[in-house]
């Protein structure tokens, strides 16, 4: 590249997050401090300065990668505050939830589904079930341990006081322990453990989980409305003088972008002569939305999206990633993978041989960072370097160019719910 024109010298880089509460200054700080630390690791220079052009979140970054000099402008297309309003339920609320969730994935018998293809995100899925229902019993079973003690330690100090008709306040004690200590004992805990949740992740993953089914699949109207925003975020884009619009979908958020994406191009919105289109998705929980009854549109997305030459679509997972559906193709995982399919290119980041051993060894149980570190650095990075796709000289389309997709790819259609409604 040093001794020609670079490919690129201007990005527009549009990251959907997943289901995330968090601000998007965490999102800047993440890449600041990981983008520093890839830079020294593979000899480049970025630095990051505050955004220069419209949109509510986002950063510039700017980059001497062999040596050319790229300029990216990065936007976080924000919707953490639907995740927040959806996370606001209280403790009954949320095993309310509990109880539909675990109905929808259950009686339409996705979950059987679910784990014919990886078991670690349908282990992440239960988790929050079995801590909620262990959460509940530890509760309960302290609320009676205590009325049991206060109903103990009143008969002692009724008799201790010489009350000789100890039996006749039997109803009262009864009463008080059971039908008021009880309950409030096991109200505390559970507050406690909600107040807590941040150790724990069961509320916020049966948040999470259930966002996604309380539509069987379709996207809320709440979402709806932003995912269309975020299109016209991305058809502005596509007008400017960018030499690339890259859209990163991480989690949950991959799949959202396959439907903006595929509403952009189904609608004509991405005009002749506009800079290249390209979508990165990352650890995506596809089939947790894709294998529910209601999920038509999704489906329907998945399929036209994988056959467009208008764009290039690379999917990036990690077995090390127990939250994603690890090297599954989510179109053809899905059952909807059509004649001439030619996306995603589905490759692994493989975090066993691109982290250094001590790395992967501090975070092989840490499982929530695990699935945000394709957003980190790789003490050795092969073709998969956020930071060098974000803001390189060269296109998603031909860094991969003639890349074989991973040899251990998941292309098993189980998905009993193939009807698609565009």
């Amino acid at each position: 590249m040093s001794n020609a024109a670079p490919e690129i010298t201007r990005r527009r880089v549009m990251y959907i997050p997943g289901y995330d509460p968090v601000h998007p200054r965490k999102y800047r700080e993440r890449y600041r401090r990981e983008g520093a630390r890839q830079a020294e690791i593979s000899h480049y220079d970025l630095a990051l300065s505050p955004k220069q052009i419209g949109g509510k979140y986002g950063w510039r970054v700017s980059a001497k990668m062999n040596g050319a000099n790229v300029q990216a402008d990065v936007e976080v297309m924000y919707w953490a505050d639907i995740v927040r309003d959806s996370m606001r339920a209280g403790v009954v609320a949320t095993y309310g939830q509990l109880v539909r969730t675990a109905w929808v994935y259950l009686g339409s018998g996705a979950l059987f589904g679910l784990m014919r293809l990886r078991k670690g995100p349908v282990i992440a899925a239960l988790y929050p079930v079995v801590a909620l229902l262990l959460q509940l019993a530890l509760a309960v079973g302290c609320g009676i341990g205590v009325a049991y003690a206060l109903m103990v330690v009143s008969q002692l100090a009724l008799s201790t006081a010489g009350v000789l008709a100890v039996s006749s306040y039997f109803p009262l004690r009864a009463f008080l322990a059971y039908g008021v200590t009880l309950p409030a004992t096991a109200w505390a805990i559970l507050g406690w453990f909600k107040q807590n949740d941040h150790r724990f992740l069961a509320y916020y993953l049966m948040h999470d989980y259930a966002f996604s089914a309380i539509d069987c699949g379709a996207y809320p109207t709440a979402q709806e409305a932003r995912m269309a925003t975020f299109g016209d975020r991305i058809a502005e884009a596509m007008q400017s003088d960018a030499d690339e619009v890259l859209i990163v979908g991480h989690s949950s958020g991959a799949y959202i972008a396959v439907s903006i994406l595929a509403d952009l191009l189904r609608a004509g919105r991405v005009p002749d002569g506009a800079p290249r289109l390209a979508l990165l998705t990352l650890g995506h929980v596809v089939p947790m939305v894709s294998f529910l009854p209601k999920a038509g549109r999704l489906r329907a997305d998945l399929a036209f999206l994988s056959v467009q030459d208008r764009i290039t679509w690379v999917d990036v997972t990690a077995p090390g990633d127990g939250c994603a559906f690890a090297l599954c193709d989510p179109v053809a995982v899905s059952g909807v993978a059509p004649s001439g399919k030619r996306w995603p290119l589905v490759i692994s980041a493989a975090f066993s041989q691109t982290l250094a051993p001590e790395t992967w060894k501090a975070m092989r149980w840490r499982l929530f960072e695990l699935h945000f570190q394709y957003l980190n650095a790789f003490d050795r990075p092969g073709d998969y370097d956020y930071f060098a796709i974000t803001v390189g000289p060269v296109s998603l389309a031909t860094r991969f160019a003639g890349r074989a997709p991973s040899a251990s790819r998941i292309e098993l259609a189980v998905n009993r719910y193939t009807d698609m409604v565009a």
